[in-house]
């Protein structure tokens, strides 16, 4: 069983297929739309001034080393860029995630990144922030099938938590080539296809930024040989703040770590049931993350990049998925492709439903019940067909027989992942009090 579920945005889009060129070369150029094309670069820059693409100049693309502190939990991180080292809060046998050489972590620059992350005033009509589609009280997802983006288009996809989304080879539900923060950030800022944040004007979104006063203090604290604020800076301060995001403090982690009343008798038999032959649903949500393709700071050899098509439609004997969500074949035009999709971590997953690729489905008992069916049959309307008989479904779908005890346990077993530390921290939180939000957004949507 593979269990693909909502769990990066605002970017929960996929830049379409292509390359994954450099950014700050592409905004420099006149950029590209990122459904055309692999990079978070987009045609955004373009339409601002000229200085507007020389501030994308370096922004983070470097390949991911071990800037973070590797070893275990409790470390710490080395980097410099601001001051105050970022503590990681890891527990035994975790190592911190991987951090890209040129972006080093900063207790600073996640600082920075909180506030922007919060502040409607990146959008290019200030009507919403990061925030606004990845809710800290739903592990950073939005509680909704599709988000809706600052002009009111409606997303394609669902919007993706942002816990942990540092540990994952690839981003977003299934680009094969974003495989750093900070090249996805841009998507959502620039996007056109769909409209998340919309930047038009690099220029007018820094000045709307830079005339809070209070980013200038933050701005020198997180790149002090750069004080002025800058869209390579906005990148990669949000990158930092998402990196920030780990949890490793729910009750299946207190359990591994040995405290066996931390799991109810119903999570452990879920936890037997989840990892069974039976069910199989660690062949895809495997690891102390359980999701398909991990990485952090001790890795050398990263996995390869894995997606998987589950059988939740077959529109034609091609097994043809709705438009415009065709998952990886959006990338590789290969027919075997159609339908496949990334299944990410299943932590704190009670929290960031509904679920699939497109929110499709309301429940985690659900999504059970789907895949001991081998799959979803649509019986009418625009989406029909019996995608249990989709040609290119995995084999590892293949259904199986579960009672509704068993079903409860699982579920049991996948509420027991939730961390409600994450979804309280103050360091993570909305700076902005409620009723004061800047561009007249008192709560977020």
């Amino acid at each position: 069983m593979s269990l693909i579920v909502g769990t990066l945005g605002c970017g929960s889009g996929d830049a379409a297929a292509g390359g994954d060129t450099d950014f700050a070369s592409s905004a420099a150029t006149g950029g590209t739309d990122p459904e055309t094309d692999g990079s978070a670069a987009t045609g955004a820059a373009a339409t601002g001034t000229s200085g507007s693409a020389g501030s994308t100049t370096g922004a983070s693309s470097g390949p991911t080393t071990e800037a973070a502190a590797t070893g275990s939990g409790g470390g710490s991180d080395t980097g410099d860029g601001g001051d105050g080292a970022w503590e990681w809060t890891l527990p035994d046998g975790v190592a911190p995630p991987p951090v890209p050489a040129d972006n080093p972590m900063s207790a600073a620059k996640v600082e920075l990144g909180r506030r922007l992350f919060y502040d409607v005033r990146l959008a290019q009509n200030s009507s919403q922030s990061c925030g606004s589609c990845h809710v800290q009280a739903l592990a950073f997802a939005d509680g909704r099938e599709r988000p809706t983006g600052s002009t009111g288009e409606l997303h394609p996809r669902n919007s993706q938590g942002l816990v942990n989304t540092a540990y994952a080879a690839r981003l977003t539900w299934a680009n094969p080539v974003l495989a750093t923060i900070e090249r996805q950030i841009p998507v959502p800022m620039f996007g056109e296809s769909p409209v998340e944040l919309g930047i038009t004007d690099i220029d007018a979104m820094l000045a709307r930024l830079a005339a809070d006063p209070a980013y200038a203090p933050l701005v020198a604290a997180a790149f002090p040989e750069a004080p002025e604020l800058t869209l390579a800076h906005v990148i990669d301060s949000l990158a930092c703040f998402v990196r920030a995001l780990v949890s490793f403090d729910s009750p299946y982690d207190r359990w591994l770590a040995g405290d066996a009343a931390a799991l109810s008798d119903a999570a452990i038999r879920g936890e037997a049931l989840f990892f069974s032959e039976r069910l199989r649903c660690g062949e895809c949500h495997s690891g102390r993350l359980l999701q398909a393709g991990t990485v952090d700071s001790a890795t050398t050899d990263p996995p390869e990049p894995r997606f998987e098509n589950t059988g939740q439609y077959s529109l034609d004997p091609n097994g043809r998925y709705p438009y415009p969500n065709f998952g990886l074949f959006e990338f590789t035009a290969e027919p075997a492709d159609m339908g496949r999709f990334r299944p990410p971590s299943l932590r704190n997953v009670a929290l960031t439903g509904p679920y699939m690729h497109d929110g499709s489905v309301a429940t985690l008992e659900a999504v059970i019940r789907n895949y001991a069916a081998g799959g979803r049959q649509t019986a009418a309307g625009p989406n029909a067909g019996d995608g249990r008989l989709n040609p290119h479904k995995s084999p590892l779908v293949a259904g199986f027989a579960i009672t509704a005890a068993e079903v409860a346990d699982v579920v049991a077993f996948l509420e027991a992942l939730t961390d409600p530390t994450i979804t309280t921290d103050p360091r993570f939180s909305d700076p902005f009090a409620s009723g004061d939000r800047p561009g007249g957004e008192g709560s977020l949507r």
